[in-house]
């Protein structure tokens, strides 16, 4: 079966396609960064319409790269939430669009999901069960994964997400967005010794995370610092290393709770190399192993979603007549396969 998947969720036109024999045959991506730029964050409405300019060329883009004609397809897989509506709007007509027109099955997909089977696109891939690290956007979860929709979620963030926490840091900090992957690169020049930022949550039981004190706490430490380059870096350090204590301190513990050895990283937060040090040492203490996607899979990409919806097509999942977005969506939700 060889599946088109269309990612559109926020600011990230994604597009790939997928053949359950041969693998991944195409992969677009557009990045709406320096569209956003001038605002210091995503504006819904500019992304939905972005997306409408760029989502059908590429897919033709993605048809060429895969040398495959529309009558190749089998089936469309697109992500139906969570995300922002009207960007998922974008998404959801062009495949439902599509599959009228090609006359092939087309299934909405969960974000989260395609996140957390991205590992799966890799050569050395987890094996069921495991524990999954969700850190996207606005979403820091910890899952405990039997096989594709059987989830438990473990714990997950009652206020700002780990991404969101480094977002709003680094725009207090005045850095550029998008801001989490540039406060991340100050850190490096960083030095420890010179602050201490609390880990939040962790000094109670419980797999739940907090980030919004602790971006309160980066905000009162810059508001009385010097002003210097230096002081910033060190700043910066203390703060990644606060996030990644927090997440591998709960990942440690949803390990013990579970009995798994087997651990998953996905989702934008992912891609910061910091924290998978910190995880592979523990699961090295462990004796367990941990999963992550390529740096190109971490962040939002339609590769995820066609795989995430060639396994639900292949087991004969689809659209119903309700094909309303969902920008809202648990992840219990999901059927199992």
């Amino acid at each position: 079966m060889r599946v088109l998947g269309i990612e559109t969720s926020c600011d990230e036109t994604g597009v790939a396609i997928i053949d359950s024999q041969q693998g991944l045959l195409a992969h677009q991506l557009y990045s709406q960064v320096k569209l956003h730029a001038d605002y210091g964050g995503v504006v819904p409405e500019l992304a939905s319409r972005d997306h409408v300019r760029k989502l059908i060329p590429l897919i033709e883009a993605a048809l060429d790269e895969a040398s495959c004609a529309a009558s190749d397809i089998d089936g469309i897989a697109y992500t139906r939430g969570p995300g922002l509506v009207g960007a998922l709007l974008v998404g959801a007509s062009v495949a439902r669009s599509l599959g009228y027109a090609w006359q092939v099955p087309v299934l909405g997909v969960h974000h989260m999901e395609g996140h957390l089977l991205a590992p799966m696109l890799e050569e050395r891939q987890p094996e069921f069960p495991f524990v999954a690290l969700l850190v996207s956007g606005g979403h820091t979860m910890l899952v405990d994964v039997q096989g594709i929709g059987q989830y438990q979620v473990l714990g997950e963030s009652i206020d700002d997400a780990a991404g969101e926490a480094f977002d709003k840091t680094a725009k207090i900090m005045g850095l550029d967005y998008p801001g989490g992957p540039r406060l991340a690169k100050l850190a490096e020049q960083g030095q420890p010794g010179h602050y201490q930022f609390p880990r939040p949550m962790t000094d109670r039981p419980g797999l739940d995370f907090s980030f919004s004190g602790l971006k309160t706490f980066a905000a009162n430490t810059i508001r009385n610092a010097e002003d210097d380059p230096q002081t910033r870096a060190n700043i910066a350090y203390a703060f990644q290393e606060a996030v990644v204590d927090t997440l591998a301190i709960k990942c440690k513990r949803a390990l013990q709770q579970t009995g798994r050895k087997r651990l998953v990283i996905a989702g934008g937060v992912s891609a910061n190399l910091h924290l998978r040090e910190q995880l592979q040492k523990i699961m090295t203490k462990l004796r367990g192993e941990v999963f992550y996607p390529q740096l190109a899979f971490c962040t939002d990409n339609g590769a995820m979603i066609a795989y995430a919806g060639l396994q639900r097509l292949l087991a004969g999942q689809v659209d119903g007549d309700d094909v309303r977005a969902k920008p809202r969506w648990p992840l219990e939700e999901l059927a199992p396969l």
